[in-house]
Order: C-alpha cells, then sequence, then structure tokens
C-alpha cells in the first residue's frame, strides 16, 4: 500500500519515437549555439557512435532505464540497420530489451535502406530479417533513398508480409512523398506512423492544409518530437583520427510544437516523442515524456490535457497497446507526480513513482532545501520542500 496523497495519479505515458542506439554519445563540449541560429542548413558535425555491440548493448539499456525513470513503460525505439552495421546494432538492442522485460516494455523498429537503387536487394533482405529476428515494427528513410516514393512499396509488402506496423523516419517536407504514403498506406493495419515531420512546418499554409487532409483520411499517426531534433541519418567524412568512423551531421530543425493543433483540428491522431537522448542530434535530449506534453503546451499553445494525451492514450494507441484508465480491470500502467493538477506536474514534475503491471519499478524524488538566512526576519519561510 503507497499514501499518494499530494500526488496525482496518471496513465503512464509512452515513449513512442526513442534512438535508443545513438543515445548519450553526445560529445561533451555542446556545439556553439550561435551556429544554430542563423541559416537551417547550417551543419555542425559531432561523432558517431561506435557501433560495438557491448557498447550498443549498455546504452540502449541505459537509455530505456532512463525513459522508464521518467514515466515511460512502453517505449519504441528507432535502431538503424545496413550500411556497415548489418543487423548488429538490432541484435544488442533486442537483447537489452528482452533483460528488461518487467521493467518495460521495450519495441524497436527496424530502419532499414536504401530500398531502391544499387543496393535495394541488401535493403529489402534486411527488412526480412529483422522482421525474423523480432522487430516489433519496419520503418525505412525515404529521404536518403534514392527514389523516395518507390522506397515504400517494399517497405509496405515487407510490413504487410509479416503483419508489422509500420513506422517510417522521415521529414516529411515533400507533399508528393506524403501523397503517395497517403495513398498506399490507407487501409493498412495495424497502423501507421510518420516522425518526426519536421519538414511539415516549412510547408506552405495551403500545401500544409491539404496534406493534413490527406494523412487523416489515410489513418496516419504524425510524431512529433518538441524537446528537438533527433538522431539524422546522413553522415559526412570526419576528417579527424582518433579511429573515428564518420561524424554525424546536425541540422538546426524548426520547431515542430505548433504543428499539433492544426494537425489535430484536421483529423489527424498527434503523438509525441523524445527522440534524442543527449547524442549528436541533440546532445541537450531529455527524454521525459511531461517536457514533450510540458512543450506542446507551452510553444504549441495547446491544452495540458490534450498535450499529455499525446504521450499516453494517444501514443499507446498508436504502438497498438491497450487503453489504460484509473480503474478497475485496465492494464496498471501508471505514473503518480507529486502534485495537485496536470498544469502543476508538467511544469514541475520532479518527484515520480512509476508502475509496470501493476508493481512500482522505478522511484524519483526530489527535496529542496534552502539554507537559513539567520536573521530571524523571515521565519514563516520553509527550509525544506519537496516536489
Amino acid at each position: 500500500m503507497v499514501d499518494l496523497t499530494g500526488w496525482l495519479l496518471l496513465p503512464a505515458p509512452v515513449e513512442p519515437h526513442g534512438h535508443h542506439d545513438t543515445a548519450l554519445t553526445a560529445p561533451g563540449a555542446p556545439p556553439d549555439p550561435a551556429t544554430l541560429a542563423g541559416d537551417p542548413d547550417t551543419v555542425v558535425t559531432a561523432p558517431a557512435p561506435a557501433p560495438g555491440g557491448d557498447s550498443t548493448l549498455r546504452r540502449v539499456t541505459e537509455a530505456a532505464l532512463h525513459h522508464l525513470a521518467h514515466g515511460a513503460t512502453a517505449q519504441r525505439g528507432h535502431i538503424r540497420v545496413g550500411d556497415t552495421i548489418g543487423l548488429r546494432t538490432l541484435d544488442a538492442a533486442l537483447r537489452a530489451a528482452r533483460s528488461l522485460t518487467g521493467l518495460t516494455d521495450l519495441r524497436l523498429t527496424a530502419d532499414a535502406g536504401p530500398l531502391t537503387g544499387r543496393t535495394a536487394a541488401d535493403g529489402r533482405a534486411l527488412l526480412r530479417d529483422a522482421a525474423a529476428m523480432g522487430a516489433a515494427a519496419l520503418g525505412g528513410l525515404p529521404d536518403a533513398d534514392p527514389d523516395p516514393g518507390g522506397s515504400l512499396d517494399p517497405l509496405i509488402a515487407a510490413a504487410d508480409e509479416h503483419g508489422l506496423p509500420l513506422d517510417l523516419h522521415t521529414d516529411a517536407g515533400d507533399p508528393a512523398l506524403l501523397d503517395r504514403l497517403a495513398a498506399a498506406c490507407a487501409g493498412h493495419r495495424p497502423g501507421v506512423v510518420i516522425g518526426p515531420c519536421t519538414g511539415l512546418a516549412r510547408l506552405a499554409p495551403d500545401a500544409f492544409r491539404r496534406t493534413a487532409d490527406r494523412l487523416a483520411a489515410a489513418g496516419v499517426t504524425v510524431a512529433l518530437l518538441p524537446q528537438g531534433p533527433c538522431a539524422p541519418v546522413r553522415a559526412v567524412p570526419n576528417g579527424g583520427g582518433g579511429g573515428r568512423d564518420g561524424d554525424i551531421a546536425r541540422r538546426a530543425s524548426p520547431d515542430t510544437a505548433p504543428l499539433a493543433r492544426p494537425l489535430r483540428a484536421a483529423g489527424v491522431r498527434v503523438i509525441a516523442g523524445g527522440g534524442a537522448l543527449r547524442d549528436a542530434a541533440n546532445p541537450v535530449g531529455r527524454g521525459d515524456p511531461l517536457e514533450a506534453a510540458c512543450q506542446l503546451v507551452s510553444r504549441g499553445g495547446e491544452d495540458p490535457l490534450d498535450a499529455y494525451r499525446a504521450v499516453s492514450d494517444r501514443a499507446r494507441a498508436a504502438l497498438g497497446l491497450p487503453p489504460v484508465r484509473i480503474e478497475a480491470g485496465y492494464p496498471a500502467e501508471l505514473l503518480a507526480v507529486r502534485g495537485d493538477c496536470l498544469p502543476n506536474v508538467l511544469s514541475l514534475a520532479y518527484s515520480r513513482l512509476v508502475l509496470h503491471r501493476g508493481r512500482i519499478v522505478s522511484r524519483t524524488s526530489a527535496v529542496r532545501e534552502y539554507c537559513d538566512i539567520g536573521d530571524g526576519t523571515a521565519t514563516e519561510l520553509p527550509r525544506q520542500s519537496t516536489g
């Protein structure tokens, strides 16, 4: 029995778009913010993560526990397959997911590509192998494919063959590609998610409205990352030494938080994720679903309840998970946060209790202490508080 007096009990949030394989690889010194404030095509480079299996296993595990401590009892992570790493990273990530059973439900999307061009056969074989290994969803990288539109057909065919959902990693800045995606995915089950969709913020208003209508009609879910950019898919040569294979390009991204309301108004299911967790794309990424909801409110103008639904029940539905309610008979996937109302906990959500399968699996406690000024003039001020 746990006394939750002074706590708010919520359905546990979900991390629907993580990058566990690149997590915790950010360099020690962040890029100069001035380089990110100007031209959106400015590129900043940072070292790519080492592909070693043991390193990946450790980082995926630590990243999943980090998300769990913030409340995410279910997570979906994008794992790159192909190039020089083949399926090694996915294998390590799957081992990490199995080791975390009972703590958090970590599901993995295999991002394969290219699926057209000279190496198309290799990419398609990787999709089949990834599905056989236990990937929970199949994803492509159409923006990096020689034929972005053409890459959708083999991806959808593989997902249909294995009965897996689609989770495409795309900037979503090409209306023609999205039209083709909507036409191809209409009726596809068990569901289609695209993210991080930063390119939607660059579309002209008329193009945005048409695209939103097409996505809504096709039942495509949009995953936004209001905390910042996520792992890029393009590598640039590393001119330095140190044994690193390459540098990952980091680009400034437009703010996607303001997209949530107009997308929802068009009928699109919008969810929100954390994306990068202290990697080259976002060296200060927090991986906190409550922070994602907070940003939807503060920068996107969302209502706090709608913002929290983007990281909880709507995200659960997008991942094919059963609904959670604070009622008997529903899965006991819960988050207790110290506070008395939702805006309060989205603002100051420090102390948290996380329940997975009815058991407390993580506890974070925060205590603030203030010094005594010693002159007796402010005896009514608290010296300690919890949050």
